[in-house]
């Protein structure tokens, strides 16, 4: 498959990034000439220059060359060189929901959007459908466990992607397969009120293509009334969930923690199937549930699909192992709404079996550690230990008041800390720890990169 003419040139800003440096390992495998830069270096640029990338760490005018188009995310602000050397030369700029919408043009597309869930059941219905040799094409917000990579382009004629609804981006793309997991308030910052929130996905319904499909939790109230919206103008959909009782709805019978993830019973079509699921929690089975349908609705068998299930190693952040320190665990999640949290930790308290629970939390920007402080506290509550770090403003600047503290102070029927001091988190954490207990850190920052030093720090004291 050709380059679209607008990117055969491409010139992408922040090439670093999960979304950018998927772009561009599905433009470099199609043949088309990549450059990039990035305010740092990543490990993302070590293959992506293997493949003919040519990327320069620091962001300058003079990094443009004569591309044909300047790709970027909403998080390049206008003030970078070099977005405004572009848009002085007249290069065209695209969003990266733009070009990825490029790259789904002649593809059967299924996109994955919903608040919670995406990466992962993008991943599973990925994987499903690799199992069964059908090549998808596909670009998802994290690295496979199974690949290494967060895109790939395929020959079997299919796009699976994950629809970002965090600025409304997705509305950029027209599948002829849509999953919503779930609609829950978030990304306030970008949408305004819980309101607006929810609207931009119900104009996501209505760029499904005519004849196409949408998939739908019929647990969740918010994302169920959408597929009654949807089928009420005609838009053919399917529900999964325990509460479903439509006669070609996937309606859940039951879920059963396993050693080795879970394994969740379904009726659907007036047969029964179980599909195992290798990573652990009942929302990770209802999620394996809605690719089962994707994956049906694009033309592979149910029993494939679920052998394909099985066999998914995971995304990377999600529940990830890093590593054991005696008879410790250490694991890194990217939960980083309450709702997540909540859910993650408790499919670690089945995995903990009778060891503590100990999870290191840092709050992802100020907007929703604002509005969410108290659900976060509520949700933190499910561990045994708990240790709250300052906030990771990312994209936003600090806001007087806001910190880790908002939540911390709530936390009940856990012993709490609040470690505003990121150098001092991995001597607390190795403190807090006992033999038998599971380690989590948790959020969308960078709190990732303490699991293999608390590792660290606790080998060392077992070798002192």
């Amino acid at each position: 498959m050709t380059v679209p003419a607008q990117l055969e040139r491409a010139h992408l800003i922040g090439i670093g990034g999960a979304g950018m440096s998927g772009i561009a390992r599905i433009l470099l495998a199609r043949g088309g000439q990549v450059s990039g830069s990035d305010a740092k270096d990543s490990r993302a640029f070590l293959s992506l220059r293997a493949q003919g990338a040519r990327i320069e760490v620091g962001q300058r005018a003079e990094n443009l060359a004569e591309p044909s188009a300047v790709v970027v995310s909403t998080a390049i602000k206008d003030t970078n060189p070099e977005l405004a050397a572009a848009r002085e030369r007249g290069i065209p700029v695209l969003h990266r929901a733009q070009a990825l919408a490029l790259l789904m043009a002649g593809h059967r597309v299924a996109c994955i959007a919903g608040t919670h869930g995406k990466t992962s059941t993008t991943s599973m219905l990925t994987v499903a459908l690799q199992h069964c040799r059908l090549d998808p094409s596909f670009a998802i917000g994290g690295d496979l466990n199974e690949s290494g990579a967060n895109a790939h382009h395929g020959e079997g004629g299919i796009f699976v992607a994950e629809a970002d609804e965090s600025d409304g981006s997705f509305l950029t793309y027209s599948p002829s397969v849509a999953v919503v997991t779930n609609i829950e308030p978030d990304h306030l910052d970008h949408h305004g009120t819980p309101e607006a929130y929810v609207a931009v996905f119900t104009e996501f319904a209505d760029r499904i293509q005519p004849g196409g499909l949408l998939i739908v939790c019929g647990d969740d109230g918010t994302a169920n009334a959408l597929g009654d919206r949807a089928a009420a103008r005609g838009v053919r959909v399917r529900r999964y969930g325990r509460t479903v009782t439509g006669e070609h709805d996937a309606r859940v019978l039951d879920y059963r923690a396993t050693e080795t993830g879970g394994a969740v019973r379904i009726e659907l079509d007036g047969e029964q199937l179980t599909v195992p699921v290798a990573v652990p929690g009942e929302h990770m089975g209802l999620n394996a549930v809605a690719a089962l349908l994707a994956g049906i609705e694009l033309g592979a068998p149910a029993d494939g699909l679920a052998e394909g299930l099985a066999a998914f190693g995971g995304v990377r952040r999600r529940f990830e192992f890093k590593g054991r320190a005696g008879d410790v665990r250490v694991y890194d999640d990217y939960a980083h709404h309450p709702t997540e949290v909540a859910a993650q930790l408790r499919a670690v308290r089945h995995a903990a079996g009778k060891g503590r629970v100990v999870v290191l939390f840092q709050p992802h920007l100020y907007s929703r550690t604002k509005t969410f402080a108290t659900e976060f506290a509520r949700a933190l509550s499910l561990a045994d230990e708990v240790v709250v770090l300052d906030v990771y403003g990312a994209r936003e600047e600090p806001e007087p008041g806001i910190t880790g503290a908002l939540i911390a102070e709530q936390v009940e029927g856990a012993g709490v800390h609040y470690e505003p001091a990121f150098d001092r988190v991995v001597p607390l954490a190795a403190d807090l720890v006992k033999p038998g207990d599971l380690l989590i850190t948790m959020g969308a920052g960078d709190v990732t990169a303490l699991g293999p030093e608390i590792l660290a720090e606790l080998d060392r004291r077992a070798g002192a």
